[in-house]
């Protein structure tokens, strides 16, 4: 079976990836006031059944629902993948954060767009030019710095801190399997039509692990942040499976390497409006030098000169534009 090809639309890939970038920046903080007042079991499943009800109603307003003759035409083995594992990456984040923080939370996630980025290079055959190369060793070299303290502060973390870790590294595996069985299902359907189908079917498999009764205890503001997550949720990998239906699955994964950066930022103020609920976090200039690199590497990778595409899948794609 042919490999999913791209659009080509890269700068339309870009602005999605950074949508992307953007929600999932701040959604630590949404789960980690949340999660004070409910189980991970029904935070995860109330998300994603929020998300299904809402997809849902804006296709059918549409009349986009896909029929069952669509999905039946599909790979359906690489749909339950993608199901199976975006469900098992959602409640590995959220059980990694309660024992985390949310800048650290996102230090191990970043796993998350290099397990993506190996795979995009070795499945779906993408390459690097030299330039992109030169911006990986960046980014890599930046993060080493920016997470630099974190690091640090893992090697002599509480057990719990370090479980916590490794159910991190666990998350961000099961994300990048769900990713690759996303780029590919695109091939043959629709990424709204895909994503329904995990919303609902991640939202069933929770469906008997979670305590509704839960939500009745929520004050007005936790309501509030819980909300933010489930449209967080729909809206940022709405995002994201367009921009690998337009982009590389190398080059979407390193724009969304700035995530922590975001996080960082919004944690910081967090922490002065809600000391409460939020903790600041300390970073060292050399954390700060860091960020400089993972962003100066982000882009170069993100941004780096095209590889020559063979006439043939040239008008191939000019076809699919018109």
């Amino acid at each position: 079976m042919p490999l999913h090809q791209n659009s080509g639309r890269w700068r339309l890939g870009l602005a999605l990836a950074l949508v992307t970038v953007s929600f999932w920046g701040v959604l630590p903080i949404a789960l980690t006031i949340a999660l004070q007042a409910i189980d991970p079991y029904t935070v995860t499943w109330f998300r994603f059944l929020v998300s299904f009800l809402l997809l849902f109603g804006f296709l059918g307003l549409r009349g986009q629902l896909p029929s069952w003759k669509i999905l039946k035409a599909a790979r359906l083995e690489l749909l339950a993948i993608a199901t199976v594992f975006l469900a098992a990456n959602y409640l590995l984040f959220v059980l990694g954060l309660i024992n985390t923080s949310p800048a650290n939370s996102q230090v191990i996630i970043q796993l998350s767009p290099v397990f993506l980025a190996m795979g995009g290079l070795v499945i779906f055959k993408e390459r690097y030019t030299r330039s992109q190369w030169l911006g990986l060793s960046l980014l890599i070299a930046g993060m080493s710095l920016f997470f630099n303290d974190q690091l640090r502060e893992l090697a002599v973390a509480s057990p719990n801190y370090l479980l916590g870790s490794g159910i991190l590294v666990l998350a961000a595996a099961t994300w990048a399997i769900y990713a690759l069985a996303q780029k590919q299902l695109l091939q043959q359907l629709p990424s709204a039509t895909i994503m329904l189908v995990i919303y609902g079917g991640s939202a069933l498999i929770f469906t008997p692990l979670s305590s509704p009764e839960q939500l009745l205890d929520l004050t007005p503001f936790q309501w509030g942040m819980l909300m933010f997550a489930a449209l967080n949720t729909l809206l940022a990998y709405g995002a994201f499976a367009e921009a690998l239906n337009h982009w590389e699955a190398s080059r979407v994964s390193a724009v969304i390497s700035l995530t922590p950066i975001v996080t960082l930022g919004a944690v910081a103020i967090a922490a002065k409006l809600l000391p409460n609920s939020i903790a600041a976090e300390q970073i060292t200039r050399l954390g700060f030098a860091g960020a400089v690199l993972v962003v100066a590497g982000s882009f170069t990778i993100a941004l780096g000169q095209r590889q020559s595409a063979p006439k043939v899948v040239e008008r191939s794609v000019n076809r699919s534009l018109r």
